[in-house]
């Protein structure tokens, strides 16, 4: 079995910058940590490897400039088994759609993926669309928000999706795209010894023209996305009015309060 984990490094701080033209992240000299929810996809696909009985390969795949090899790294250090790098300056500002493109891309040249794992969201845009993107992207059943996942046959996961006022169980035919919630599990930390080991494991490098990719869809000519403002919400004025009297009358005071507010 094949599994892939596909990964982010985020902005380390919050103290990021808004480019005055393309209003997107300035990540220029900012340092790195992997986006939290990819660690919940990893230790997911290392808990399915702990305990299929078959041999299970993970593999692990990002998009960014050479500094995103730290977060591969940790990601080896957890116990994955190879990772798979795409630079190149060609990639650059891609919005959700470009990215999704060139990961399915990737993964097609990988080949024969079993299981495709995303985190929920990335926490510098949180829109959670590339796991979907990718799905689409490679004509593939996916699966979204999953809190619980399991091998429930031979070419079969069941998921259970959680949502904010309902739980599904859903089964998917692998392969399958599926992107995971924190709850799942607890991500392991690696060891000095693992970390030691995970830089003589398999660390490839992909450029454009390793991959089968229509220039036009990549970086920021291939990115719909127009983002035509970034600010931070204005603050909201609060106010504090104080229930006087008995119970009774302080309770009486604040359901006339509600209704005021169109509350009740």
């Amino acid at each position: 079995m094949k599994i892939i984990v596909c990964l982010k490094q985020v902005p380390e701080t919050n103290n990021v910058t808004i480019d005055p033209i393309t209003h997107n992240l300035d990540r220029r000299g900012l340092a790195g940590v992997m986006n939290p929810f990819d660690k919940h996809a990893i230790e997911l696909a290392l808990s399915l490897k702990d305990t299929a009985d078959t041999d299970v390969t993970i593999t692990l795949l990002t998009m960014g400039p050479d500094d995103y090899a730290d977060s591969l790294h940790k990601g080896l250090a957890m116990g994955a088994d190879e990772g798979v790098l795409l630079s190149d300056r060609a990639f650059a500002g891609a919005d959700t759609l470009a990215t999704g493109y060139v990961l399915a891309q990737a993964i097609k040249k990988i080949g024969n993926a079993d299981l495709i794992l995303f985190g929920r969201q990335a926490v510098d845009a949180d829109t959670g669309q590339v796991g979907p993107i990718v799905a689409e992207f490679l004509h593939q059943p996916q699966i979204t928000y999953a809190a619980n996942l399991r091998l429930s046959g031979p070419n079969e996961v069941t998921a259970e999706r959680l949502l904010e006022d309902t739980k599904q169980t859903l089964v998917a035919q692998l392969p399958a795209v599926v992107s995971v919630r924190s709850e799942l599990n607890t991500p392991r930390y690696p060891t000095p010894r693992q970390i030691q080991l995970s830089f003589a494991k398999p660390l490839t490098v992909w450029h454009h023209d390793d991959l089968e990719l229509d220039d036009q869809r990549l970086g920021q000519a291939g990115s719909p996305t127009i983002v035509t403002k970034v600010y931070a919400p204005a603050p909201v004025k609060r106010e504090l009015t104080p229930l006087t009297g008995t119970p009774r009358e302080a309770a009486s005071q604040l359901i006339t309060a509600l209704k005021d507010r169109q509350l009740i």
